[in-house]
């Protein structure tokens, strides 16, 4: 894609694209990131600006990536979650709906879905307590400080039309080492995705998620992974990851 009469955050990207390197699991390695963020307001912009609950006022009861990769999904979380009935652990799953990828019988004392959708969110059963938020409106999390081993994103990262206060919510709420695993492949309620996200690439889309990590502050640098199953044969799906500093 051209990057004539393109602005500055499609310009950060062709400049972060490394010479010779194909891999999404290596894009966000030695990224030179600018002293301010790249992207401006109208990389925000969707193309249906209606309100959000509107849209997402229906259930939908379906699943949003193919079967390989939600179980490539569930693999990884299988691998990178506390131990099932570990005491004291709570997770949260942003933009949550009926069902949320996790293993088979996963079990927390605390496991915190929000989302639009409450019909959705009642369905969901690894959930214990739930939270029905616009966070495009109000990107302010209701949470304790230090409350979360744990947070997932589950293809919605490309919605948030606020990123950076969502991020600077998840630190703040994020336990010090605390996790926060966002999750995504090329499918998407495209009328509803950020411009930005729409009109780039996979690759393209490790370093925004990547860039968000690190102008929110407090994160470890950005690691990305590809988990896509069947390459070519079913969804795409990569993982940007990254841990709250633990200081002190």
């Amino acid at each position: 894609m051209s990057m004539i009469g393109r602005g500055r955050g499609q310009s950060f990207l062709a400049s972060a694209r490394q010479p010779g390197v194909s891999s999404v699991d290596q894009v966000l390695k030695n990224v030179e990131w600018p002293e301010q963020f790249p992207f401006k307001e109208e990389d925000f912009q969707r193309f249906d600006e209606s309100p959000d609950n509107l849209f997402y006022d229906t259930p939908r009861f379906v699943t949003h990536i193919d079967d390989p990769a939600i179980a490539a999904l569930t693999k990884y979380y299988s691998k990178n979650f506390p131990p099932s009935n570990t005491p004291g652990v709570s997770l949260l799953d942003l933009c949550s709906s009926w069902v949320s990828h996790f293993p088979a019988g996963y079990k927390q004392e605390r496991i915190v879905g929000l989302g639009m959708n409450e019909e959705e969110l009642k369905r969901n059963p690894v959930l214990t307590e739930y939270v029905v938020q616009d966070l495009n409106i109000n990107p302010k999390l209701p949470f304790e400080d230090n409350s979360f081993d744990v947070i997932t994103n589950v293809v919605s990262v490309d919605y948030l039309s606020k990123p950076i206060d969502v991020f600077k919510e998840m630190y703040r709420v994020l336990k010090p080492g605390g996790l926060a695993i966002m999750s995504f492949s090329n499918r998407c309620f495209w009328t509803k995705a950020i411009s930005i996200w729409t009109s780039t690439g996979d690759a393209d889309h490790v370093l925004i998620v990547g860039s968000y990590f690190h102008y929110a502050g407090g994160f470890e640098p950005p690691q990305a992974v590809d988990i896509s199953p069947n390459p070519g044969r079913s969804d795409p799906m990569y993982i940007v990851y990254s841990r709250k500093i633990a200081t002190g």
